[in-house]
């Protein structure tokens, strides 16, 4: 077990107080695409996506991450404006059904930003390391809002075939720490910065894994730390599981990212993801037993 020492760990969202050194949040996921990755376009439909909503915040989900272009270029470009159709309704009903529910919008424009955090999210989760800084001047200029900034070498929706790293952990630790001044120097405030080192994304099984195991180095930077470890190809492929079946090894590396100081995982099976979670800081000695009966 590794305790980092956070910078900003007490942080106000939604509403919310999240004490990151005795906390941690479940992030669910809700893709309007008609090919994510995982769900295969379960919740394309604005409806089935407000009902996704729905069923995460009543399974416990602290976090809610709502997308519209995958992270894959697969598919070919989505103009912002059609990136914007998808998430907006999705956003504006989520702040007014769940008045305390964290809404992350999942985009590397800031255009899109802008409109989602003005219908109510809170927090721009950029999976590009901050390509474009302008989500970083958009940020600095909302003293509320959280930036996730995110380890991965391509382009926005490009391909990174073959990537190689000499140190996979020491290159993200040194990217993150670089790209996260690149945020300070535009005026993001340090309580605003949340950083993720990217599992699988230009990353094969082998880095993933290795990156798992050597979390603590991404964590000791010192910024809240997101996991977003589910139903990836590196469990996929480890455990040979299909996508439909990698729960299991999902919930594995949630909980050892926690351990090594991870204080917020992004994961589609939410129920399951807020018992692991909720169970792992009962253990490290953050939260009391819902009740004891047992040799009491």
């Amino acid at each position: 077990m590794f305790i980092p020492e956070l910078i900003a760990p007490k942080r106000v969202i939604a509403g919310r107080e999240f004490d990151f050194d005795r906390q941690v949040a479940v992030m669910a996921v809700v893709n309007r695409t008609p090919d994510s990755f995982y769900d295969q376009g379960a919740t394309y439909a604005l409806d089935k996506a407000v009902a996704a909503v729905d069923a995460a915040a009543a399974a416990g989900a602290d976090w809610i991450d709502i997308g519209g272009v995958k992270f894959s270029p697969n598919g070919g470009e989505l103009p912002a404006e059609q990136e914007l159709d998808r998430v907006l309704p999705v956003v504006r009903a989520a702040a007014a059904r769940h008045p305390h529910l964290v809404i992350s919008v999942d985009t590397f424009r800031a255009d899109v930003a802008r409109e989602c955090l003005d219908a109510g999210a809170h927090v721009v989760n950029d999976t590009t390391g901050l390509h474009d800084p302008a989500l970083a001047d958009l940020v600095a200029q909302r003293p509320g809002t959280q930036l996730i900034i995110t380890h991965s070498l391509a382009k926005p929706r490009t391909h990174y075939p073959k990537p190689q790293y000499a140190d996979v952990a020491g290159e993200i630790a040194a990217f993150l720490r670089a790209r996260v001044q690149v945020a300070l120097d535009r005026g993001v405030r340090p309580e605003q910065i949340v950083i993720d080192p990217g599992h699988d994304l230009n990353k094969n099984t082998f880095h993933t894994l290795e990156l798992t195991r050597r979390m603590s180095e991404i964590t000791a930077i010192g910024y809240p730390c997101l996991a977003a470890v589910s139903n990836k190809d590196f469990v996929g492929e480890t455990l040979d599981r299909p996508r439909e079946q990698r729960l299991s090894g999902s919930l594995a590396a949630a909980v050892t990212c926690v351990l090594l100081g991870a204080r917020i995982v992004r994961m589609h099976n939410v129920a399951e993801s807020v018992d692991a979670v909720r169970m792992t800081e009962a253990i490290m000695g953050w939260r009391q037993p819902a009740y004891t009966v047992h040799n009491m």
